[in-house]
């Protein structure tokens, strides 16, 4: 792994993480050895928006279950799994840090679904598939710690089959400037990298994909991260959430995207691309 790869890594590694999950879930009465995919939801979608975002994503693909998946930055796995449950897919993860693959796979085994999702280690600027194994490649706020973007949409794009589909749900640059550090994604600019949306959607066509769908979904990701500043400031957390992956830090970081949210520094959009 190159240095700057261990340095994304490291920022998103917690040891124990599993062990903390496990006891938020039993403190809010769930069976933590027949757990389900809306079980984990509060969890195990770190991406804005979470669970509903993943079911947008998957509705503006047109997931219908046939499809080969593969998931690039998986986290601990809650879209593929819920990918898995929902339309029946197959589906393949790939994330830079260990502990998120460990995890991701040990939640596949409680909610019964390892016979349809697997997680491997790996960089996504090099994948570790064949040529056209997938009919789908999907990323939920992933690419921010990655600079060179034409090789990762080249690598995406090599993986997919001719007329296989890309989804991403991304965070990108906004007109105000840089965003307010700490994020979830990083503790300061060194790495993260944020492309506006037109240069994100020129760098995907020049890669050799049509846009299919695009949407910006800034006012949704404004609208949440609001709620949770105010569920933060009246100590109404619940004991299950993103607070857990981001750990101490996580007051200050919803205040930071909340604040760069509303100064336009940060948007969020959905888009579904084809390979041509």
């Amino acid at each position: 792994m190159s240095q700057s790869a261990q340095v994304v890594a490291d920022y998103y590694g917690r040891r124990a993480l599993g062990d903390v999950i496990l006891g938020a879930l039993k403190e809010t009465g769930k069976d933590i050895e027949h757990l389900t995919p809306d079980d984990l939801a509060p969890v195990d979608e770190f991406h804005s928006g979470g669970r509903n975002a993943t079911v947008r994503l998957a509705q503006l693909a047109e997931i219908d279950g046939s499809q080969r998946v593969l998931d690039v930055g998986c986290g601990i796995g809650g879209p593929s799994r819920y990918l898995a449950s929902k339309f029946g897919c197959q589906v393949n993860g790939l994330d830079l840090t260990a502990e998120f693959v460990a995890l991701a796979g040990m939640l596949a085994q409680r909610t019964r679904l390892a016979d349809k999702v697997t997680y491997r280690q790996g960089n996504a600027l090099d994948l570790p598939f064949p040529d056209a194994s997938f009919d789908v490649v999907w990323s939920q706020n992933a690419a921010m710690n990655i600079a060179d973007r034409d090789r990762l949409y080249g690598e995406m794009r090599r993986v997919l089959r001719p007329g296989g589909r890309l989804a991403l749900q991304d965070v990108a640059a906004g007109p105000g400037g840089e965003p307010y550090y700490p994020t979830p994604w990083a503790s300061d600019k060194s790495i993260s990298f944020l492309f506006p949306p037109q240069s994100t959607r020129a760098a995907l066509e020049r890669t050799g994909f049509r846009v299919v769908a695009w949407q910006d979904t800034t006012q949704e990701a404004l609208e949440q991260q609001t709620a949770r500043a105010k569920a933060l400031d009246s100590g109404s957390l619940p004991p299950l959430g993103l607070h857990i992956l981001i750990g101490e830090a996580f007051p200050t970081v919803t205040k930071n995207m909340l604040r760069s949210l509303q100064e336009q520094r940060v948007q969020l959009f959905n888009a579904v691309v084809e390979r041509v």
